[in-house]
């Protein structure tokens, strides 16, 4: 069967960091699968409240998660803190996708490294939540997402 892969862009325009919480891991004693959407989660929500937006007002609009894609690739434990970095691509007329790199810093000092744990991908669609559909993105939001950015 094959494994989904997922290409991130270069450039990532918001960085945050997250703590693990103790809620979570799961009983191998690492962070859950489920518990890695739940940190994207929060990490696009700080994404656009940067921008000035939130999933229910996005410049007119609503956001709905169309998909979702993640490649696990290390596991994260309580007292980790996950580094997120967030960039948007892929746009069209209703929905653009925003990849997600989760890191970890493992050790001090001159030692550090970082370590990547997950990347992933979300589709966002652009929502009428009173009328129950799908709706263009509009203009205002489109140009904040392309802009390029520093934190």
């Amino acid at each position: 069967m094959a494994r989904i892969r997922i290409d991130l862009p270069v450039h990532f325009p918001f960085i945050t960091s997250i703590p693990v919480r103790i809620t979570d891991l799961n009983y191998g004693g690492h962070v859950g699968n489920d518990n890695v959407l739940s940190l994207i989660h929060e990490a696009r929500v700080q994404y656009l409240t940067q921008l000035g937006y939130s999933e229910f007002a996005f410049a007119g609009a609503g956001l709905i998660m169309a998909d979702a894609g993640i490649e696990f690739k290390n596991e994260l434990f309580y007292g980790d803190t996950v580094i997120v970095s967030v960039a948007c691509a892929n746009y069209s007329r209703v929905s653009f996708d925003i990849f997600y790199k989760l890191e970890k810093v493992s050790g001090n000092g001159t030692t550090a490294k970082t370590i990547r744990v997950a990347t992933a991908k979300t589709t966002m669609a652009c929502y009428d939540y009173s009328n129950k559909k799908i709706i263009s993105i509009p203009e205002e939001a489109l140009k904040k997402l392309q802009e390029p950015r520093k934190q």
